[in-house]
């Protein structure tokens, strides 16, 4: 596979034409794409020779690193108003519709995704891409308008916004885009479509378990055990929590015993499900809990 530090170098290169773009951006979407990718590298060998997209492309490798920093970009755009509202709304506007962004200084949205346009394997998931993309930002609006308003949302609206906020539909479709992973076709399987749902549930309960700490000692009020404990402050929260996460697990992989899905779908599915442990563990900053890993998230 690529080297990452090459591959570092290119991701940071493309991140200077978007403002507010930090190191840990690129950092964190080169990790997490790496393991992603390590974790399929023989599932997507495999179907190499129906596609003819080579695993080790690096064209394709980076084009996957850079959605996963703008991804992690985008967040920050919403948690530390990296950019005003103004901007933040021209570039979900670029980037949900595929143009250009109208005002400078975002340049790298466009160049983005114009390579992925070219780059689909099958044009549906560009189509797809956007739409999964218009999802994000608007889960990521609306998360962060309910932490910061009166009203709090009920732990099952929570988490409902929260599937699309963990941003794993753009993860599974940027990869079918970029190797040919036929998601157009398994979206049409309610089976699939529950899969989606449950491991991007899981996810978001990952991330909030592993950041609680983290985001309490921010002041941050988007995350699942924070809202459940300013609504119900003598609740365990906790274990509620990581029993709801055993059984949002237990039903994926009900799912996954019955059903069949072509290759790297299950792989990348058991990937993903253990990413707490294997990648968030291991994060250099972002998802550190301890005292060195607090409060470093710079906007530039």
């Amino acid at each position: 596979m690529m080297k990452t530090d090459r591959a570092l170098q290119q991701v940071l290169e493309w991140g200077r034409s978007l403002t507010a773009f930090a190191d840990e951006h690129a950092v964190e979407a080169v990790r997490g794409g790496h393991y992603i990718l390590q974790r399929i590298q023989a599932s997507l060998r495999d179907t190499s020779a129906r596609t003819g997209r080579d695993p080790h492309d690096e064209t394709l490798i980076v084009a996957f690193y850079c959605e996963l920093a703008l991804l992690f970009w985008l967040d920050d755009c919403n948690d530390l108003s990296l950019i005003s509202p103004e901007q933040l709304a021209a570039v979900e506007q670029a980037l949900g519709q595929g143009v250009p962004c109208a005002l400078p200084g975002f340049e790298g949205c466009a160049v983005l995704r114009a390579s992925l346009d070219a780059l689909a394997y099958d044009p549906r998931d560009y189509a797809q891409l956007l739409d999964d993309t218009r999802r994000y930002c608007a889960a990521l609006r609306a998360g962060h308008a309910q932490a910061a308003g009166a009203e709090r949302w009920s732990y099952a609206e929570y988490l409902h916004n929260g599937i699309d906020s963990i941003a794993y539909a753009n993860v599974f479709c940027c990869l079918s885009l970029l190797w040919g992973l036929d998601m157009a076709t398994l979206r049409t399987r309610p089976a699939f479509a529950q899969v989606r749902r449950l491991i991007s549930a899981i996810g978001r309960l990952q991330n909030d378990l592993h950041g609680h700490d983290k985001d309490r000692s921010g002041g941050e009020a988007d995350n699942a055990a924070i809202l459940l404990l300013q609504r119900y402050p003598a609740m365990p929260v906790m274990e509620f929590l990581n029993d709801e996460l055993a059984g949002h697990t237990r039903m994926l992989h009900r799912v996954m015993a019955e059903e069949r899905f072509p290759a790297p779908w299950g792989p990348l599915i058991e990937a993903m499900a253990a990413i707490r442990a294997q990648y968030y563990q291991t994060s250099t900053r972002r998802y550190r809990n301890d005292a060195a890993g607090r409060g470093q998230r710079p906007p530039a």
